[in-house]
């Protein structure tokens, strides 16, 4: 469960019963033991339907009145879901939870888009379940990295 058959990412929240088996004298040793219930987790656990979980966190992006747009059209490309807004003089605040994989290189772009006149702070909220579009990629990826 350390190297899940999905992603390859740790597996949690599983509880797995050994409840037959048998033992050869010539046939059977530690290995062969191993290897069949490494191939018979893999197997059941794709049968479960399992859901991947993304890191969520909150966002938050002072960002000048006049980019505000820009800077929102940039957080609902990367699957942001925006909270609310306040004001504080003459930048606003915009509160949104995204997802971390979301975040990447997003000091780049935030300053990209603002001149440099906006600055963000992020903390973890929680754990989601992936979109499932996103969950068939990543787990086509690792068959494909199975297969080379």
């Amino acid at each position: 469960m350390e190297v899940g058959p999905i992603t390859g990412s740790y597996v949690r929240d599983i509880r797995v019963m050994v409840y037959d088996g048998k033992m050869h004298p010539v046939d059977s040793n530690d290995i062969s033991f191993k290897i069949a219930g490494a191939q018979a987790f893999k197997e059941a656990f794709k049968k479960a339907d399992p859901k991947i979980l993304e890191p969520i966190n909150d966002l938050e992006v002072m960002v000048p009145d006049d980019l505000m747009g820009e800077v929102m059209t940039d957080l609902q490309s990367r699957r942001a879901i925006i909270q609310g807004m306040d004001s504080k003089g003459i930048y606003k605040i915009i509160k949104a939870k995204t997802p971390l994989a979301e975040l990447y290189k997003y000091t780049t772009s935030l300053r990209s888009i603002t001149q440099g006149r906006a600055s963000f702070s992020t903390k973890f909220a929680e754990y989601t379940p992936v979109p499932m579009d996103i969950q068939h990629r990543l787990m086509k990826e690792m068959q494909e990295l199975e297969e080379v």
